[in-house]
């Protein structure tokens, strides 16, 4: 009995650990920061990951207390790297703490504002909340912004992901497909 508990253990690790790796490899195509504009930095790639972090677990919350308590095990590994990272960085090990509480909480507030668009099946909104946290710098949101909205809309909207992410595989939009000219402007 022990053993199929921690075999289950080990699959349920590696299914995380698939879909975290999942994540922080379309958080890092170059494609956003080279077509789209992201800034190619610590805080632009850090909000990619948010993104993709959140649509992940807005399918995962959908599929009950398994995806629940798989997008929990994800939001583990997502901070495991995170103070990893940090202390890669040469943060001091009375710094990293603060710093992983900050992340924690630019994770919930960006959490909140996505989930509320996309409750609402609200672009705009989405668009504009992907705006303030991705390009911080611009007045208002450039046109990628609405790229993004209309990238994860699309991802949100499929209807063949629960099987596939339940065994640890996900495969996220062509990014260029929502890009409709080749400038940024």
């Amino acid at each position: 009995m022990l053993g199929r508990k921690r075999a289950q253990t080990r699959r349920e690790a590696a299914i995380a650990h698939s879909l975290y790796g999942a994540i922080v490899t379309q958080a890092r195509a170059p494609v956003f920061y080279r077509d789209f504009g992201v800034p190619d930095s610590v805080d632009g790639r850090f909000d990619m990951i948010l993104l993709h972090a959140f649509l992940l677990f807005e399918k995962l919350k959908a599929l009950g207390p398994e995806g629940a308590a798989l997008a929990q095990e994800i939001v583990d590994l997502f901070f495991l790297d995170m103070d990893r990272s940090l202390r890669e960085m040469g943060v001091s090990d009375l710094g990293v703490p603060r710093r992983v509480r900050t992340m924690a909480e630019s994770f919930a507030g960006r959490s909140t504002a996505y989930h509320a668009a996309v409750a609402r099946r609200d672009v705009d909104a989405l668009a504009a909340a992907i705006g303030r946290n991705l390009f911080p710098d611009c007045d208002t949101a450039p046109p990628a912004a609405s790229w993004l909205a209309d990238y994860a809309f699309a991802w949100l909207d499929r209807r063949d992901l629960p099987e596939a992410l339940l065994e640890g595989r996900v495969a996220f939009p062509e990014p260029m497909a929502f890009r409709p000219s080749a400038s940024i402007a």
